[in-house]
């Protein structure tokens, strides 16, 4: 029931109980339905999404895009495997356009990232070239938007 995991996906805060009523369904149901999808592994997990902004805890996350040669019989996949096994690395994206894998991560500081680049990243065998973006602010991530976003009237006249 793809209803079923929409609702899941786009708000992790609804209970099987929210969810039956809005599918006209029976909580127990719902509660089967899911726990299927756990073991058949659709649903692979759940995350708390926090706002590190408002914490004490420095960080700062980057997107990298990276070229890669593509191995014989292999394709991305073994590069990627590589690549997802470090635990810096928070998501990696098959992409298509400019770039070919994109990757999130996460370090305590600028450098710390630019060094994970450099030594771990850049200096696989397959990876020919990489881009590197820090994330400045967050405004929406997995479908939550964080806080209000300031509104700028600078260009407003009186």
């Amino acid at each position: 029931m793809n209803e079923l995991l929409t609702l899941l996906e786009n708000d992790s805060r609804l209970t099987s109980a929210d969810i039956a009523r809005m599918l006209d369904k029976e909580t127990g149901d719902i509660k089967k339905m899911i726990e299927k999808y756990e073991s058949d592994g659709v649903i692979l997990g759940y995350k708390t999404i926090i706002d590190w902004d408002k914490t004490d805890k420095e960080y700062v996350s980057a997107l990298i895009e990276l070229k890669i040669t593509p191995q014989q019989n292999h394709g991305y996949d073994h590069v990627a495997e590589m690549i997802y096994n470090y635990p810096e690395v928070e998501s990696l994206y098959l992409m298509s356009g400019s770039f070919d894998l994109a990757v999130m991560i996460e370090g305590k500081t600028m450098r710390e990232v630019a060094f994970f680049v450099a030594e771990k990243l850049a200096t696989l065998e397959y990876v020919t070239e990489t881009a590197t973006h820090f994330v400045l602010r967050k405004y929406k991530d997995k479908g939550i938007v964080y806080g209000a976003v300031p509104t700028d009237d600078r260009g407003n006249i009186l």
